[in-house]
């Protein structure tokens, strides 16, 4: 039975992890050198962006629309198995358009997603003021509803996946370091040495986020991933925004404002590069930014009370387009599935299925 392991805990690895325990001719590992859903999974507000969009044909596209189609599968199978119910929204996402909104470039998506069986809804001033009334911003021209998107808990799913994987029979090591891959001359990865002993493998998955870059450079092989922060914050109001019975995610201006339910949202979130000597540190009053433009879309935030603030970093590609999904150049059992950049809760199930189609593959296993 053929040894893989997963290096990375995140929702990236997480998912892979799922989507391979479905193999039964696979034995698997999954490491992490931390706690699961830490990093930037944990930092993630689980807005999933697919069909509202621009991205409308190739790998960008079909990526999105599998993620899409494979949560509504997923999400009861990890309830059933876990016996956990956990937040997952489907009341989709309402983006504001602003004044000066190219609205034909828009009816031309609206379109394409029509012929691709996906829906998309253009809401005028009324019609928006009459399903959200809580936006009361006179700048905003109009609205696109997307009712096929979602929104979940990336940490609470994290541990789901993991959970599941776990009583597949994956085996997880927690807190557990990658400290060197020795590798064959053919490129084949045979041995990793980590802080918990040696573990000897048939092939590997990189699935570790910013930590990827070190582990790439430790097989020869460096792929170059940079780090962009991110904050959001966590607001309470005494009652929830708008219709109680209708709570989809907001979004504008690349601010998000995210119902948990209770008088709760999430808000966020900033992305902050590093600056020209390569530090990055969270500027807190880029977040204040953000909640200021959240106030004016919807005035009443301004009553609300900031419970929590946070930050992450999110992994980056450095020169090539995000995510990198591929096997690792110059290794024969090596597959990378890093640097998701804003897009690794949107993209984790399809990443998974890519994967496990390579992984099939190479070991000539049935599909599962």
């Amino acid at each position: 039975m053929p040894h893989l392991a997963i290096i990375g805990g995140g929702v990236v690895g997480a998912a892979i992890a799922y989507e391979l325990s479905h193999i039964p001719a696979l034995h698997l590992t999954l490491l992490e050198q931390h706690q699961p859903a830490q990093a930037s999974t944990g930092a993630a507000l689980g807005v999933l962006m697919g069909a509202i969009s621009h991205k409308t044909k190739g790998r960008a596209w079909r990526m999105r629309e599998t993620s899409l189609r494979c949560y509504d599968a997923w999400i009861p199978e990890l309830e059933k198995l876990t016996g956990k119910a956990f937040p997952y929204n489907r009341q989709g996402i309402v983006m504001l358009l602003s004044e000066g909104a190219d609205l034909a470039n828009w009816d031309t998506l609206i379109s394409t997603r029509r012929a691709q069986g996906w829906s998309l809804e253009c809401w005028s001033r009324d019609q928006l003021s009459d399903r959200c009334p809580q936006v009361q911003d006179d700048t905003i021209m109009a609205a696109i509803y997307s009712s096929g998107d979602r929104q979940l808990d990336p940490t609470a799913l994290t541990l789901a996946l993991l959970d599941a994987a776990q009583q597949r029979g994956v085996a997880l090591k927690l807190e557990t370091t990658v400290t060197a891959v020795d590798c064959a001359a053919d490129g084949t990865a045979q041995v990793l040495h980590t802080t918990d002993g040696d573990l000897a493998v048939d092939g590997l998955v990189i699935a570790a986020g910013l930590g990827s870059t070190p582990l790439t450079a430790a097989i020869a092989q460096p792929v170059d991933i940079r780090p962009v922060l991110g904050q959001a914050m966590r607001v309470r109001l005494p009652e929830v925004l708008g219709h109680p019975d209708f709570q989809p995610v907001l979004t504008g201006s690349d601010i998000h404002i995210v119902p948990l339910g209770d008088g709760d949202y999430w808000i966020g979130a900033t992305v902050e590069f590093p600056d020209d000597v390569g530090e990055l540190q969270a500027h807190p009053t880029l977040l204040d930014q953000v909640l200021e433009g959240a106030i004016t879309f919807c005035p009443s935030l301004s009553q609300a009370q900031v419970v929590q603030t946070w930050s992450g970093l999110r992994p980056r590609p450095f020169n090539r387009p995000a995510p990198i999904v591929e096997p690792l150049p110059g290794t024969a059992n090596v597959w990378l599935a890093s640097g998701h950049y804003r897009n690794g809760v949107l993209l984790a199930p399809a990443t998974a299925k890519a994967i496990a189609a390579w992984v099939q593959k190479f070991f000539g296993l049935e599909p599962a």
